[in-house]
Order: C-alpha cells, then structure tokens, then sequence
C-alpha cells in the first residue's frame, strides 16, 4: 500500500475539500486537496430487488434473471459501480484503471472511460413528449409496521391539485443528506466503470477483499486493501394474515448497520382516476425519498433513534391491513440493509495538528443490500415464500381481473402494464 494510506473512521463523510476534523487546528482546517477522489460502491441484489439496482447502472446482473430467479430470492447477483474524480488535467486523452483481486473475477484491471461531453442545443431529445398532461387519481400515503395503519393514515395527494400548490406538509424526507460523490459536472477530468470501453459482469461469488490499486494520466495513484467484502443476500418471506395485514420477514444481515422498507401499490378505478399507494417502515410520516440510497453509517444511526430506520436487531414487519386494502393486488415491497463504509487518505493525516494536511487522494467504500417481492401476484409466491393459500387467492383475483379488458391510463396502469402487472 504506497505509503501506509491511512484508513479513516467508517462514516465520516470526506467530500471535496470538507476534510475538516473536529477540534482541529486553524492550520489543519486550511488542509489541501485533495488532488483526487475515488468512490466504489459495493451492492448485493436479490429477488425483485435486482432490478431497481440493475436499472440504476450498478454494474453486472440481468435484470430479468433477479425477476424469475427462483424462490426466496435466491438469484443473487453484485453490482459494483467506480467513478474517480480529478481536479487534473489528463496529459493526452484521459486514461485511468481499477487493478482488482484475482477474486473479483474480473480479470487483472478495468477501464475507468471519460464519458463524452454531450452539446447542449436546447432542443429536445428524438422521441422525447412534446406536451404534458398533469396525471389524475391520487396518491395514498401510509407509514410504519403493525396490524392497523395508525392515525392520521392515509396522507392523500390529489394529483389534479398540485398545480395549485396543495402540497402536503411533510411529503419529501429532509433528514437524508444525498452524497454526490465524484461526477463529471463537479471534477476536471472524470471517469466511471462500467462502460462501453469493458462488457464485465460481477459474478455472484465474486470477492472484493485484498489490494485494489487506482492508476491513470489525471490523478495520483490511489492504492488501498479492504477486509469487508460485498454484504451478503437479503432473504425476505411475507403472508396474509387473517386480520388483512401482511407480516414481512426476512434473514438477518452481517455487518447491516439499519434496514428500511417501502412498498409501491396501484390499483386502477377506471380512466386516467387510479390509487397510488405508498407505504414505509418508518414510525412517522415518510416518503422513503433518498432512502433507496447510499447512507454513511452515522446517518443510518441517527434515524434509527428517530425511529425512521429499523435498527439490524429487528428482522421483521407488518405491513398495515389498510395498504392492501388501499393498494389491491399490486404491491412492490423493496427492502434494503445499509451497511459500512471503508474510507482512505493518502498521506495520513500528520499527528501535529499544527502541521498542514495536503492530501494527494481520498478513496471511499459502500456497502448495501437489497431485496424486494411482489405481494399478491400470480407467480410470485415461491420468490416470496408465500403460502400456497395465498398464491391461489392471488391467482383467483387475476384470472378475475384479466377478463376486464381495460387500458394501462395514468401513472398506476402504466407502471402495472411495464411490468406486466395488467391494469
């Protein structure tokens, strides 16, 4: 590791310039840099989760293989994404590698490319909607885990009046800090993987664990060795209970710092005039918005205390008989595990807090986990570990509806009719 790079506390949230350290020095707090910073992102996938993390450029898996993987959410696939971020130059055109372990399986490096600088014309893309249509229906909004929605449930959002600005207090979360990272906008010279420069895939048995080593012709070399290798799988299972609730369950995860559950549902009454049902685990009011993704472990410690995270004690949840009721037949529940981060400086910071810390790089580790299932759809109870009762209720309740015929309208049919969910 070139010069002993210094591995930082987990969490504590190094951006840009910000290497400000509490109680430090006027001198440290002037601190340099740093030239470069690398960020990897580390996801393991599985179930219907697969494919919100597939579809967010994760890196590695088939999107439809995490749908039909079979039960329990046993296809499992790593996604892994890398984007390095230089306040250089590249001397000719911009070149930079991720050497990785034998144990990735992905060969002895891969191509971190410069994406292409798109001219902005103004115009708009080919294909894209000339007009807009303000989408009708609502949207119903419920939150934490037990038999009974509690009260003040549902929050409705009549989509027809948001023009108006009748918002509901509360609707966004303001309590999750986003972590941009290294992006082209923010760095001189920037590059990603994956790309269109390495068609690599993550296999399911890949390893993270040893040396990595960053070199290009815009940035410092950038070495580090990490001990936590990509989380393991998330397994989650789910009922009917006779009460109309649905108890969710799943497997506890090593090194999960907090876990968080949301659930998408629509149900369709005629036209463009359809429920949107969103749930959370959170004990409060909550969206779920940033949630989905990445959160430092202090963040994931502090909503615990506040309720809104389950702590990675807690292994089970309830989602209220008034959701289903609300929602039907179609529901999407997404589960995630946060997990630790892995952060490293080069040089170390210096022990005299009068001597100037001028750092060369930053390179920061994020691990998650996440699963999801469909509730109540035809075909979906072995992925979910539903009862068998369940799955032919479910399949009772689609055959009924598949003899309606009836048009994917509205922002519910839509997303139904994508997933082959009817409308």
């Amino acid at each position: 590791m070139r010069g002993g790079a210094h591995l930082l506390v987990a969490g504590c949230g190094l951006v840009g310039l910000s290497f400000v350290m509490a109680g430090a020095s006027d001198a440290q707090r002037a601190a340099t840099g740093p030239k470069a910073r690398y960020w990897m992102d580390a996801a393991t996938t599985s179930g219907f989760g697969g494919i919100g993390a597939f579809a967010g450029g994760a890196g590695g898996g088939n999107p439809m293989a995490a749908l039909f993987g079979g039960g329990r959410g046993e296809s499992v696939h790593h996604q892994l994404t890398l984007r390095l971020g230089s306040a250089s130059t590249a001397s000719g055109d911009p070149e930079a590698d991720h050497f990785m372990p034998a144990s990735a399986g992905l060969g002895v490096s891969v191509p971190l490319e410069t994406p292409r600088e798109m001219p902005m014309t103004g115009q708009a893309e080919p294909g894209a909607p000339t007009d807009f249509q303000r989408p009708r229906g609502r949207m119903l909004i419920f939150w934490g885990c037990g038999v009974h929605a509690g009260p003040g449930q549902p929050v409705i959002v009549d989509f027809s009046r948001l023009g108006a600005g009748q918002m509901p207090p509360h609707l966004f979360s303001t309590d999750v800090p986003v972590e941009t990272g290294p992006t082209q906008s923010n760095s001189r010279t920037f590059g990603e993987w994956p790309n269109s420069k390495s068609h690599k895939s993550v296999g399911p048995d890949a390893s993270l664990l040893g040396d990595h080593k960053v070199t290009g012709n815009y940035s410092p070399a950038i070495s580090f060795r990490l001990s936590q290798d990509f989380m393991a799988p998330l397994h989650v299972t789910s009922r009917s209970a006779p009460d109309g609730s649905t108890p969710v369950s799943w497997n506890a995860v090593p090194a999960a710092t907090g876990y968080f559950a949301s659930l998408f549902g629509a149900q369709g009454r005629g036209g463009d005039d359809g429920d949107v049902v969103m749930w959370s685990s959170a004990a409060r009011q909550e969206m779920g918005a940033g949630f989905s993704d990445w959160l430092a472990p202090a963040t994931v410690e502090r909503l615990i205390g506040q309720d809104i995270v389950m702590p990675p004690t807690q292994t089970s949840c309830t989602v209220p008989a008034e959701v289903k009721q609300a929602a039907g037949q179609f529901m999407i529940l997404q589960l995630y595990a946060y997990g630790p981060e892995a952060n490293f400086a080069y040089p170390p910071r210096p022990a005299n807090p009068r001597t100037p810390w001028n750092l060369e790089w930053t390179a920061k580790v994020r691990y998650k986990s996440i699963t999801g299932l469909m509730l109540g759809m035809p075909g979906m109870a072995a992925m979910s570990g539903n009862s068998d009762d369940e799955s032919s209720n479910a399949d009772r309740a689609a055959d009924q509806q598949s003899r309606h015929k009836c048009k994917p309208h509205g922002l519910g049919g839509l997303l139904k009719a994508g997933i082959g969910g009817g409308c």
